[in-house]
């Protein structure tokens, strides 16, 4: 073991204790200590079974979990011990990985847009991976980390939607003047960035910035550098209700890595997926704390709180009930469902409900038209698929603090994590039931019998 996480890090769960049975327990213990309104609850085990898809579908890419998708300790922590590096977009970020040990040479400084004292911040604590896509971000690495090892980032896409300013990345065209220019400040180049974000569900727009990645590593080569090191960015879906499964995106990276950059051709693949790794590891609940019925047929109803025209009316024209989650405003994602946490009778009346976070924040509309049994002040409400840019890494804005974070486990996952990283089940029985599948209230498709992967100290 790399000695990140242990067991006094998470709680360790048995087989067939669910995520319902730890939010209620939970919750018990936080009306019984505080008065605490709003807390998450993680399953690290799914992120256990991610990390191990991931690297069953992509075997040539090693992923650097980018940061800035959740800061939070006990996935910081899981994922360095399964051995992935870390995309860090600010200083305070690298600070939060380095403080439990991960080493430099797994970090990545991955923000095209740097300020110059994250940049010396980085020097000091040898983090040498860095991008760059224009000279003025070139200069400013020159100047402050002459040590630095480059990504020059391309922006592939050139459909017509695309809008330049609204993009990262350099043209294919300006590649051989912006290698040049490195050349001439002294500032070594190792290799091409890009991403697609979203658009790399799309096969054709993937294959398109391989290709164009492919002509940069020749104009780089040319120069003189010596190119080895591919980052393909991120994008992967995070849940599996998109329109393309994890599995279908990975066969066509692989089928581009494999015409435009070969097994053998001494190019190493990483990749930045974060909305893959933890969107389904994270449920969110907060309480109600105040609620209101409103007449369908109020005029000027615009859904504010400040005694102004009064809240949002739903669609039906019934009426509809405002209802104010905890003391944390959060922003739940697209496609993000929300259930009551008390089990309601069968068949219960369902209400057109307005969700909204505290009042006085202009970002307070939280989802709306949502139909919802009838809820009372203090019913607790259950968002699921929330661990993607819901946790920061700094101090949240408005001085609210950070909820409460449950890490969970479950003790047939921990066993995968310690076969993982080399250590042998101690019992027979240990053996069998690892190559079982997983069915702690997290429902796993797949079974965590593998072969342990051993990942390079450094990919520099």
């Amino acid at each position: 073991m790399n000695g990140y996480l242990n067991e006094s890090n998470f709680m360790m769960v048995e087989e067939g204790f669910t995520t319902r049975d730890l939010l209620e327990n939970v919750l018990v213990e936080l009306c019984q200590a505080s008065d605490q309104q709003a807390f998450f609850v993680a399953d690290l085990g799914e992120i256990v079974k991610k990390h191990l898809r991931f690297l069953k579908a992509l075997p040539r890419v090693k992923p650097y979990f980018p940061v800035k998708c959740n800061g939070s300790e006990g996935v910081i922590r899981l994922l360095a011990e399964l051995g992935a590096g870390f995309a860090c977009t600010s200083k305070a970020e690298i600070a939060r990985v380095q403080s439990i040990g991960v080493p430099a040479d797994k970090i990545f400084y991955s923000s095209p847009c740097k300020q110059v004292a994250h940049i010396k911040y980085a020097a000091r604590h040898s983090v040498q991976l860095m991008t760059f896509d224009n000279e003025v971000e070139l200069s400013k690495v020159a100047r402050s980390h002459p040590h630095a090892r480059m990504l020059l980032g391309i922006a592939a896409d050139s459909s017509p939607s695309a809008h330049p300013s609204m993009m990262f990345g350099t043209t294919l065209k300006s590649c051989r003047h912006l290698l040049e220019t490195a050349k001439e400040q002294a500032v070594e180049v190792v290799g091409i960035s890009f991403h697609l974000g979203s658009r790399g569900l799309e096969p054709q727009a993937f294959t398109q910035s391989v290709a164009a990645a492919q002509l940069a590593f020749e104009i780089g080569t040319e120069l003189g550098y010596r190119m080895h090191l591919l980052d393909i960015g991120g994008g992967f879906p995070g849940t599996e209700d998109t329109r393309t499964r994890f599995e279908e995106i990975a066969s066509v990276i692989n089928s581009a890595l494999d015409l435009y950059f070969p097994d053998g051709c001494g190019v190493k693949i990483i990749a930045r997926p974060g909305r893959y790794y933890v969107t389904s590891a994270f449920t969110f609940a907060a309480s109600i704390t105040a609620m209101e019925e409103v007449p369908a047929e109020q005029p000027g109803s615009d859904g504010r709180w400040d005694g102004g025209t009064g809240p949002s009316v739903g669609p039906s024209g019934r009426v509809e009930t405002r209802q104010v989650t905890g003391h944390w405003f959060i922003l739940i994602p697209c496609g993000c469902s929300v259930s009551p946490l008390q089990k309601p009778c069968p068949e219960p009346p369902s209400h057109s409900s307005s969700l909204r976070g505290p009042p006085g924040h202009a970002e307070d509309r939280i989802a709306d038209g949502l139909e919802l049994p009838q809820l009372q002040v203090g019913d607790w409400l259950i968002f699921k698929d929330m661990g993607a840019y819901t946790v920061t890494t700094s101090s949240p804005l408005g001085g609210c603090p950070q909820p409460q974070i449950t890490y969970a486990m479950s003790r047939l996952a921990w066993k995968a994590v310690q076969l993982f990283q080399g250590k042998p089940p101690q019992t027979e029985d240990d053996r069998e039931n690892i190559c079982a599948p997983l069915s702690c209230g997290w429902e796993m498709a797949e079974t965590l019998c593998v072969t342990p992967v051993f990942a390079p100290a450094s990919i520099i």
